[in-house]
């Protein structure tokens, strides 16, 4: 007689329960840097807001004690006035002309000088460099009157080439190129050069294609430079039709003194908004230069 062993009897499976979630705490020190960095943009962004603000103001809410931040009642009179005491559009026209001009005879002088520093081996090359970073110790103020005599013996002056080719290169841009050219390898040009290009070929289609980001970082330096600049457009030129926007919102002082600060500021923000489209175009590459480029 055979005799069955019954199976083993199993336990029910188990699932062990889920641990409880623990709350993630904040650290102190991260709410107090997220105060501090909100608090110090909005400190930054001060000046663009009392600018957006001022130029939607009358006349009356501007000249009123205490002044307020924003305006009781918005208008659009200050626009309106900036085209028509001004030749505006001309002037608009003017301050691309100018700009953009000198960032393209700076940028491509630039590059060839600094391409010659940094890939080409030839006696007195570090005294050049030297002599050409010495030069932006001297403030460009101290060679305003010789540079103009210069100028205006050519016949220059009240002319885009008299405001363009004294800034056909720059120091700053040279050395700032330079020092990027100088982190690329090598063995990209020396392949170059084995296969039989030229030294401007090498130039062209292998240094520049590479060095995109610090190109466009100092083509955004030059333009928003030359956009903003007071001095030298008052200057070069005398001529109503030939100034810039900058230049040209100073002819908006009246008798006595006397600056209409709404009318000022509506010129001031329509300045602003081609270097805020120019940034933000480029504003990938001009992050990525900065992080790359340094000092060899």
């Amino acid at each position: 007689m055979s005799v069955t062993t019954p199976a083993p009897v199993r336990a029910p499976a188990h699932t062990p329960a889920a641990p409880p979630r623990r709350r993630r705490r904040v650290r102190a020190s991260t709410v107090v840097m997220t105060v501090g960095v909100t608090v110090a943009t909005l400190v930054a962004l001060l000046p663009l807001f009392i600018v957006l603000f001022t130029a939607f103001k009358p006349t009356s809410e501007v000249n009123a004690f205490p002044p307020t931040l924003l305006p009781d009642a918005w208008t659009t009179a200050n626009f309106e006035r900036i085209f028509s005491d001004l030749p505006f559009t001309r002037l608009i026209g003017n301050s691309f002309v100018f700009a953009g001009g000198v960032t393209l005879f700076a940028v491509s002088f630039d590059a060839l000088a600094a391409y010659a520093l940094a890939r080409i081996d030839f006696r007195g090359r570090k005294l050049l460099l030297v002599a050409i970073v010495a030069t932006l110790m001297i403030p460009f103020q101290a060679t305003l009157v010789p540079v103009y005599q210069i100028v205006s013996d050519l016949g220059w002056v009240n002319s885009f080439a008299g405001l363009i080719a004294p800034r056909a290169a720059d120091a700053f841009g040279i050395f700032f190129l330079r020092q990027f050219f100088v982190a690329l390898p090598r063995d990209l040009d020396n392949a170059a050069r084995i296969d039989g290009a030229s030294e401007f070929r090498v130039f062209w289609q292998i240094i520049l294609p590479n060095a995109r980001p610090a190109v466009l970082t100092l083509a955004i330096f030059v333009f928003v430079n030359n956009w903003n600049d007071l001095l030298w457009p008052l200057v070069f030129t005398t001529d109503r039709e030939m100034g810039t926007i900058t230049s040209g919102l100073t002819q908006l002082t009246g008798p006595g003194g006397i600056v209409p600060y709404g009318v000022m500021m509506a010129g001031s923000l329509v300045a602003v908004v081609p270097l805020v489209f120019a940034f933000m175009l480029v504003q990938r590459k001009f992050i990525e230069s900065i992080a790359t480029t340094g000092l060899k």
